[in-house]
C-alpha cells in the first residue's frame, strides 16, 4: 500500500520558520517526481515546490521561492520542505505528491499518490 505521511505543520508567527516532511513507502519513487502544494480555505489548491528522487532539479512556485527549500534523503525515503520568513498568506494545508511526470506534478493534474495533508498557521 503506497503512503505519503505529512508531518511538521503547526502554529508559527510571521517571519519564523517550520519544516515539513513527507515519508514515502509502500513502492519504489526512484523514478518519481515529488512535490507540495498547498490549499489555503476558499481557494485552489496550488503548486509549492518539486523535486526529482534522482538528479538535482527544483521547482519553485514563485510565491516562495528564495523563502522556501524543498529536498530530500533517499535513505529515508523523506522529502523535506523547509519554510522561512513565512508570511500570514502561507496558511495552508500542504499536501506532498508524487508522480512520475514531471509536467503532471507541476500542473497538478493526474497526480498518483496525495498525502494526507497537515496544517500551516502563520500569525500576524
Amino acid at each position: 500500500q503506497v503512503q505519503l505521511v505529512e508531518s511538521g505543520g503547526g502554529l508559527v508567527q510571521a517571519g519564523g520558520s517550520l519544516r515539513l516532511s513527507c515519508v514515502a513507502s509502500g513502492r519504489t519513487f526512484s523514478s518519481y517526481v515529488m512535490g507540495w502544494f498547498r490549499q489555503a480555505p476558499g481557494k485552489d489548491r496550488e503548486f509549492v515546490a518539486a523535486i526529482r528522487w534522482s538528479g538535482s532539479s527544483t521547482y519553485y512556485a514563485d510565491s516562495v521561492k528564495g523563502r522556501f527549500t524543498i529536498s530530500r534523503d533517499n535513505a529515508k525515503n523523506t522529502v523535506y520542505l523547509q519554510m522561512n520568513s513565512l508570511k500570514p498568506e502561507d496558511t495552508a494545508v500542504y499536501y506532498c505528491a508524487a508522480d512520475p511526470s514531471r509536467d503532471s506534478l507541476l500542473r497538478g493534474r493526474f497526480i498518483d499518490y496525495w498525502g494526507q495533508g497537515t496544517q500551516v498557521t502563520v500569525s500576524s
